[in-house]
C-alpha cells in the first residue's frame, strides 16, 4: 500500500493508534537507528528525509527535516510532534 503523502503541519490534526506500529524488537532498534541518523543529517547538514508512519486512517508520509528524537516523540521542523510509535520507516 502507497502511503499518502501529507504536509507536517496537519500532522497535528492527525489522530494514532495507541501500539507500536512495528512487530519486534529488531524493527524498532533499526527504526531508532534511521531516526537518530535523520536528526543528524537534519541539524548538521538540513537534509530532508521521509518518514512513513500510521494513523488511524492509514499510510501516511511527510519529508521534512528532523531537528529532535527521543524514545516518545520525534520534534520536527516547525514544532511538528510525531510519536515515535507510529513511525514504520524512515527513508533517508
Amino acid at each position: 500500500m502507497k502511503p499518502v503523502v501529507v504536509p507536517k503541519e496537519s500532522i497535528a490534526h492527525l489522530r494514532f493508534p495507541r501500539h507500536d506500529v512495528l512487530p519486534d524488537g529488531e524493527s524498532r532498534k533499526e527504526r531508532f537507528e534511521k531516526l537518530h541518523k535523520a536528526m543528524l543529517l537534519g541539524n548538521g547538514y538540513k537534509v530532508k528525509v521521509t518518514l512513513v508512519f500510521e494513523d488511524l486512517e492509514g499510510l501516511k508520509a511527510v519529508e521534512t527535516t528532523v531537528w529532535e528524537t527521543s524514545e516518545d516523540n520525534v520534534l520536527l521542523k516547525g514544532n511538528v510532534h510525531l510519536p515515535v510509535h507510529v513511525i514504520r520507516d524512515v527513508l533517508l
